[in-house]
């Protein structure tokens, strides 16, 4: 049996396995696989959203009562381009990626800099898990239960000087590793960013687990970023470099279609995607398949609107989307 490759919470901390599958009952429809494309179709017609579930978050946002996706659903129906542009790409293509040894670069405007294992990086912060809601720009969500460690106590590591207002994130881009980098659908490497204030707000975390294990290499191993109340493009995989920056970064989907992708990002119901409404989604928990997955409505914030909403008083949403 293979050991961590980093610090795990304690078992009394983990939701055992069988009680996450436990949450959702396959219906056994035996829908031909072809249909499954449609999951992430957002412009198809439906039915009328629903209200969205009437979840119990804890007062931090950390938990929440909401049923969760299965882990055969989160780990094969993902976007990772750098392994293929098809939702069942990466599961299918991610074995190619050495997710150990493992280092990330940390450099621009902090006191401490350098390359750091990723043992390194982490120690000797406490993995703690997270039950957050993903939403995808796509118009599909899930609700998954990650470890990690909060981004902001690794940050405060590195000393961060005041001429640090933004932190840029890096995907590793190897062709022999990442097939789908031969080819030019975004401008590789990925790229992401947050402003410094977002980095360190609490939700903001530095994922190493899902389920209780390692990430899955089609889920962003070894370590990925998890911002629950931005769409999941914002939420960068297979990190390799970190660098704090006074001016805002360049980010891989913002730099291809402008138009369609804000630097921000934040999930606002109220702006829609110029191809197709934001104002639902399709829970991808609850009911068994992707196909006819729950559609609810999409809340502000993802519904953490509690948490981060006064990071951007005063800001015109629409304008800076």
């Amino acid at each position: 049996m293979s050991r961590p490759r980093y610090p795990q919470p304690p078992a009394s901390e983990i939701t055992p396995e069988p009680v996450y599958r436990a949450r959702r009952q396959l219906m056994g429809l035996g829908l031909a696989s072809p249909l499954l494309a449609l999951a992430g179709c957002a412009g198809a017609e439906d039915a009328a959203p629903s209200a969205a579930p009437a979840a119990t978050d804890s007062a931090d946002g950390f938990r929440t009562s909401e049923t969760l996706t299965t882990w055969q659903d989160a780990t094969t129906y993902n976007n990772f381009y750098e392994f293929g542009t098809g939702k069942a790409d990466p599961a299918r293509n991610a074995h190619t990626l050495r997710p150990a040894p493992w280092t990330v670069v940390v450099s621009g405007e902090a006191g401490t800099t350098g390359t750091f294992a990723l043992e390194d990086l982490l120690r000797p912060h406490a993995v703690q898990e997270r039950i957050y809601r993903l939403r995808c720009v796509e118009g599909w969500s899930m609700v998954l239960p990650w470890q990690g460690i909060p981004l902001a106590e690794v940050i405060r590591r590195f000393n961060p000087n005041s001429r640090a207002r933004y932190v840029a994130f890096t995907t590793l881009a190897e062709p022999d590793q990442m097939p789908g980098i031969r080819y030019p659908a975004l401008d590789w490497p990925y790229r992401e960013g947050l402003r410094m204030d977002e980095a360190m707000n609490p939700l903001t975390l530095l994922a190493t687990g899902l389920y209780g294990k390692d990430l899955p290499n089609q889920n962003g191993a070894p370590l990925r970023l998890v911002v629950p109340w931005k769409y999941g493009f914002k939420s960068i995989k297979s990190i390799v470099r970190i660098h704090f920056t006074e001016q805002m970064p360049v980010t891989s989907w913002n730099q291809s279609q402008p138009n369609e992708y804000g630097f921000y990002s934040n999930v606002n119901p109220d702006v829609d995607h110029p191809r197709w409404s934001q104002a639902s989604e399709r829970r991808i928990a609850g009911d068994g398949n992707r196909v006819f997955a729950n559609r609810i409505a999409t809340l502000p914030f993802n519904g953490y609107g509690e948490q981060v909403a006064s990071l951007y008083q005063g800001m015109d949403l629409r304008k800076w989307f």
